[in-house]
């Protein structure tokens, strides 16, 4: 142990997490004022866990299900505390040791560190690999947008990587240790799509490193690799399997899981529910001349609105048509400059030209077997996240590739690409670190890498136009609004010419930009390679123009204006008029209809901070929730009824001035009641069809195969039956009733039963739960005096907090049995 762990080996590792914290406080100083960092998507996040996090302080408790939103969802993925799992609370514990998000950058760039390591990097060149992935203009442009988990994940992904190649290359236990170790603080950061990508990556890994095992008659060697690898996984995945179990029954309810609706089958290629529907999961494509923006920032003008300076075609243009000065100057920092494909974009996918460059050369000089898998798996990544521009390939993965079809916005697997691209970047860096190459030898693949990269920038510097129009799809919007604004339809035409002249010039600016941090880096490493210059100033060298890059680009959109005080980085949680109306209400449950949220009641959350919302803000809506919205209200002729049934007691409209009002809706049905009749149909079809063509509030709408439940039901008419809510809590409503003859209740409740996770009971009895009017729950309920409880209780999480619990135990025991097993080594060596 005492060798293991001794100064001399360790302080050169110290050193570099210590100057990796700095950095990250560097980056994001406002943090030490005891600022936030204001971000759209976490501010959404609070809103929608809200009303659990409230249940937590209240009672100590974590409830399972909330109605805070979509009129009531699972709560697994908003918000949960897993106390069993150890891998939860280390993560917890990591994210602490920095104040956010400088703990992100850290952990990005001790994770990468730990790779490069592990690869034979050495501390200078691991610590310039470390820098530039963390940094990379995709992950500070994800964190301005509030994607945190998705931000984790891919700051975990190198340690994940460190642990499978380590195991093939040096130790198969302390590979194994290690592995399971980053794959459960991965799987911790609960952004499955980053991890099922890394996963593909890592999976052709394995295959690759196996075949050359068994070519080289290492079987034996391989099945203890391979054993150790699964056990790592197991063990990873078991840490959290109270939430991935959780996660799995909820998904095949969801957008992602199968419908039931024929309508569902859009086209041919799509299968019948088959998970997400095509064209929403490749809304979000790169274009392949989007491609550029790896090394050129603003080749499609960096983020969907941004700046020009005084100097710009559109100033012009605008002083010259009279314009004050001031005026301009505000006008030109919010221009329509991206003009690809995308809806948004929120920045470049921009890693960096010095990388660019060391990615080229690498795969020249880089004599690793590892540099055809990395650059394989690139390509790969790249193909994906073209998403429809090349349809041709990516629609045959959607519609035959396991699981792919479960997610959406694949242009996020970039950042998997850029990993590996400094991951080779670092291999042609240690190839000449280890001198591996004369000057001879490095001479023509050096020239060659400097004439792809340089000579790109070059030809993008002098004739973008040659290859590119800079115009976009929206450009006639954009030129008719300034037309509106000028009244002048000419002008606007002259307007939206001059925006397309300016983005043609930011093309040409950063290509010139890149061009001379590819020349910097390029002469730097040719002084090396002569022995004109020592390693450590070469490496301190490259890693300062490294820095200088990446901050350069990155401070354009994640930037200290972007950081605000504690209270308003809270977001809006002062009610406006209309939540204090809404507020005054005694009503334990009843919901809220906001249709004065910018961009609509399914795209904010805001709602949900304050009331229980039919709508919300997730990725992963109930799907028949979604089917009831877009066949029954998004229509030419919406059906007010399916409000009424879901007790939206209010909505929130804007007036003339955009100001919020409450309207209290009195046809609302309320929390439950009793129905006269009810009508059995074949399929979802069926049932969605008959909403339109019965009155909700005297008759249900019940599908054949809950016929059982009602197997013999009469309904009489009885004027005095009553159903009341008497007791409300997020995860447990109990009713009374009183009728006369036997009935069919139903609840202004969501419908989710996976595994029987409502326990439901009549006076203390089980009772058996059924699906009415497509989304609702509905109930038998026999004549007189009764009380009805529902109670969510997810087999799930009870079982899975002690498989959490035991898979932890073992988790610790791997790791510390690694520890023990390489000291001994070490020390026997």
């Amino acid at each position: 142990m005492k060798n293991l762990f001794s100064w001399q080996r360790l302080w050169p590792h110290l050193v570099a997490v210590i100057g990796f914290m700095i950095l990250s406080i560097a980056y994001v100083s406002p943090v030490l004022q005891g600022k936030k960092l204001s971000a759209t998507d976490e501010i959404q996040a609070k809103g929608a866990a809200r009303e659990v996090m409230d249940y937590n302080k209240q009672t100590g408790e974590w409830s399972w299900w909330t109605n805070g939103m979509f009129a009531g969802m699972p709560s697994y993925l908003v918000a949960a505390d897993y106390p069993t799992s150890v891998s939860t609370k280390i993560g917890q514990g990591v994210n602490r040791i920095l104040p956010a998000p400088a703990s992100y950058f850290l952990i990005g760039m001790v994770s990468a560190y730990v790779l490069f390591i592990v690869l034979g990097a050495g501390g200078w060149l691991s610590a310039i690999g470390a820098v530039a992935f963390a940094f990379s203009c995709f992950n500070v442009i994800n964190l301005e947008a509030g994607h945190i988990s998705q931000v984790i994940a891919i700051m975990y992904a190198p340690g994940v990587l460190a642990g499978v190649i380590l195991a093939f290359r040096r130790s198969w236990l302390a590979g194994a240790a290690l592995t399971a170790f980053f794959m459960s603080l991965e799987l911790y950061a609960n952004h499955v799509q980053i991890t099922y990508y890394l996963g593909i990556g890592i999976v052709i890994l394995v295959i690759m490193e196996s075949v050359s095992y068994i070519k080289s008659g290492r079987v034996k060697e391989l099945t203890l690799i391979l054993g150790g690898l699964v056990l790592a996984v197991v063990v990873a995945v078991g840490t959290h399997t109270t939430r991935l179990w959780n996660a799995y029954d909820y998904t095949k309810e969801t957008i992602r899981g199968k419908s039931e609706l024929r309508s569902a089958a859009k086209n041919g290629a799509e299968k019948q529910g088959s998970g997400l529907d095509k064209e929403y999961a490749f809304t979000y494509s790169f274009g392949v001349g989007e491609l550029l923006t790896l090394v050129i920032p603003n080749a499609y003008g960096g983020a969907s609105y941004g700046p020009v300076s005084n100097t710009s075609e559109t100033y012009k243009t605008l002083t010259g048509r009279g314009v004050d000065a001031s005026t301009a100057q505000n006008i030109v920092q919010q221009l329509p400059l991206y003009w690809g494909d995308q809806p948004i974009m929120g920045g470049p996918n921009y890693i960096g030209a010095i990388v660019f460059f060391l990615f080229v050369l690498g795969l020249f000089i880089v004599k690793n077997p590892l540099k055809y898998w990395a650059a394989g798996v690139v390509l790969l990544y790249i193909i994906w996240s073209l998403g429809k521009s090349l349809s041709g390939i990516n629609y045959l993965f959607f519609d035959y590739f396991p699981m792919f079809n479960k997610f959406r916005a694949m242009t996020m697997v970039v950042s998997l690409a850029q990993l590996l691209m400094v991951l080779v970047g670092i291999l042609a860096l240690s190839t000449l670190a280890q001198k591996k190459l004369t000057v001879k030898e490095f001479q023509k693949p050096f020239l060659i890498s400097v004439g792809i990269t340089g000579g790109l920038m070059l030809i993008m510097a002098l004739l973008p136009g040659v290859f590119f129009s800079f115009k976009g799809n929206n450009d006639a919007q954009f030129a008719q609004q300034f037309a509106q604004m000028a009244q002048d339809q000419a002008f606007g035409q002259q307007m939206m010419n001059s925006v397309i002249q300016d983005r043609e010039g930011l093309m040409k600016s950063d290509a010139i930009r890149s061009l001379i941090f590819i020349a910097l880096a390029a002469g730097l490493m040719w002084f090396f390679v002569q022995d004109k210059i020592k390693p450590v100033l070469f490496s301190g060298v490259l890693l300062i123009l490294v820095i200088f890059d990446l901050f350069g680009i990155d401070k354009r959109y994640l930037n200290n204006e972007d950081f605000v005080t504690a209270y308003v980085a809270q977001g809006n949680t002062t009610p406006s008029p209309a939540d204090e109306q809404i507020l005054r209400d005694t009503d334990p449950d009843y919901r809220v209809y906001d249709l004065a949220s910018q961009g609509g009641p399914f795209n904010s959350a805001q709602a949900s901070y304050f009331h229980k919302s039919l709508g919300g803000y997730h990725a992963a809506k109930m799907r028949r929730y979604q089917e009831l919205f877009e066949n029954q209200l998004a229509s030419d002729k919406p059906n007010m009824e399916i409000l009424n049934m879901l007790n939206a007691k209010y909505f929130i409209t804007p007036d003339q001035q955009g100001n919020k009002v409450a309207q209290p809706n009195p046809q609302a049905y309320g929390h439950a009641w009793f129905v006269k009749s009810y009508k059995l149909v074949p399929d979802a079809d069926a049932e969605m069809a008959a909403l339109r063509s019965v009155n909700l509030r005297e008759e249900a709408v019940v599908d054949q195969r809950f016929a059982k439940e009602l197997n013999g039901l009469k309904i009489g008419t009885d004027s005095t039956a009553r159903i009341s809510l008497i007791s409300y809590k997020p995860n447990e409503l109990v009713y009374e009733t009183s009728a006369n003859g036997d009935g069919l209740a139903v609840f202004s409740e969501i419908y989710y039963n996976v595994r029987n996770e409502w326990q439901v009971t009549i006076d203390d009895k089980p009772a058996d739960m059924l699906r009415a009017n497509y989304v609702l729950r509905a109930l038998r309920v026999p004549a007189g005096k009764h009380t009805i409880k529902f109670r969510f209780e997810p087999t799930s999480v009870d079982t899975g907090k002690k498989v959490d619990l035991v898979a932890s135990l073992l988790l610790v025991g791997l790791v510390a049995g690694a520890v023990f097993v390489e000291s001994k080594r070490k020390k026997s060596a």
